[in-house]
């Protein structure tokens, strides 16, 4: 078996994320390898408060077992330095968390950053995140509130956006279950091991996530890890860090779904809540949000696209710049992008194009005949080529 791997496994069952003193290292250049084996030999270099912290558990070396397990279930283990890791997600969600501009993320300082490894079944996390949005709220979900998420998620599923959550029951359980009613792609981030299914209600929506490449089961703890409270709280900033927003579609006053809102801004990304009736308490959280500005009002998840196709992953400055750019080609969005860049004059397969852009193919065609619409790329049978006037304007 790899040893890489298997110090990464290791590492994800003695040092229980998020470790900003484990990410330090990494940062640093120290190899999985080095790092395990520095714990295990209990080695001053690896520092005082790790050291500290892996006291109790650094003799439990069961990364074999646990790689073994989570093979069994048709999953892996993924690390940064694998190419479906959500760089870019990770990287301006936790880069924003280290800028110390959010309230939030100061009270919660010891998790506001990412994770080093991710247990995973389904398909390809990093291409499906790529444009997704967070949908979270109430477990004790209303007939409203359940209208109101399938609408949401119908729409934007619609749009090739890919639909994370948490898998509770209630406000979760309808956003995945409606984004693969509707053909969609979703993404659980689980807060136990993957060989458990927390909860056991939604075990067979679970497997048939898993078993599809257009879903993706997330989790940050090794197999056989039990749910915990601590564990909910700190997997609600992967919820959030991982998309380019979250909406919040019903959220009493004290709902958990708030603390997933609360990361998403604190995160760096756009958080969004939809107003309820006034004549119950089911929505007193949104409009609490609302009301005193932390979160903008959406009523459709085409208010939802607008605010995030505007924004995006993007930095504010770096989308004033192609917004207000002379080319029409610098002003496309990031995937737009991403997608131009993977053609060429002579012409190319949807397939090749998913590929070099690392995104899924049903959100490369999408954006295919959206760029044609627009005039800058042209349709030659099943080919997809770049309009002659608008090749070597990028890069």
């Amino acid at each position: 078996m790899d040893k890489n791997l298997e110090a990464w496994a290791y590492l994800s069952r003695v040092v229980e994320g998020p470790n900003a003193h484990l990410n330090q290292l990494i940062a640093q250049g120290h190899e999985a390898e080095k790092i395990a084996s520095g714990i295990k030999q209990r080695e001053s270099w690896i520092g005082t408060q790790l050291l500290r912290e892996t006291e109790s558990r650094h003799t439990w070396d069961t990364a074999h077992k646990d790689l073994e397990i989570i093979k069994r279930l048709g999953g892996r283990l993924i690390t940064a330095e694998d190419a479906e890791w959500p760089r870019e997600e990770f990287d301006h969600a936790f880069g924003f968390a280290a800028s110390g501009m959010s309230d939030h993320v100061r009270t919660y300082q010891e998790d506001a950053v990412g994770p080093h490894s991710l247990w995973i079944r389904g398909g390809n996390l990093g291409a499906l995140s790529a444009q997704s949005v967070t949908i979270v709220g109430t477990r004790a979900i209303s007939h409203y509130g359940t209208e109101v998420t399938e609408q949401f998620t119908n729409n934007l599923v619609s749009h090739q956006w890919t639909i994370v959550s948490g898998g509770a029951l209630g406000v979760d359980t309808v956003a995945h279950s409606e984004a693969l009613r509707g053909g969609g792609s979703t993404v659980v981030i689980a807060a136990c091991g993957l060989d458990r299914s927390y909860p056991a209600h939604n075990k067979d929506l679970f497997e048939r996530i898993a078993a599809s490449d257009s879903g993706v089961i997330a989790s940050e703890y090794p197999p056989g890890t039990p749910p915990q409270r601590h564990r909910f709280l700190t997997r609600n900033r992967l919820v959030a860090a991982i998309s380019q927003g979250t909406v919040v579609t019903e959220a009493a006053w004290r709902s958990g779904a708030l603390n997933t809102l609360s990361w998403c801004a604190g995160l760096g990304r756009v958080p969004m809540a939809v107003p309820g009736p006034v004549t119950t308490a089911g929505s007193l959280g949104c409009h609490e949000r609302i009301k005193n500005g932390s979160a903008q009002m959406v009523t459709s998840g085409d208010d939802v696209r607008s605010l995030l196709g505007a924004i995006g992953s993007l930095d504010a400055n770096e989308q004033y710049e192609l917004n207000f750019s002379a080319s029409p080609i610098q002003g496309l969005s990031r995937n737009e992008l991403r997608v131009f860049d993977a053609l060429n004059l002579i012409g190319r397969q949807a397939g090749e194009v998913a590929t070099d852009a690392g995104l899924p193919l049903a959100l490369v065609i999408h954006l295919l005949v959206e760029l044609q619409r627009r005039g800058l790329i042209l349709r030659d049978g099943t080919d997809w080529k770049r309009a002659p006037k608008s090749d070597g304007v990028v890069g």
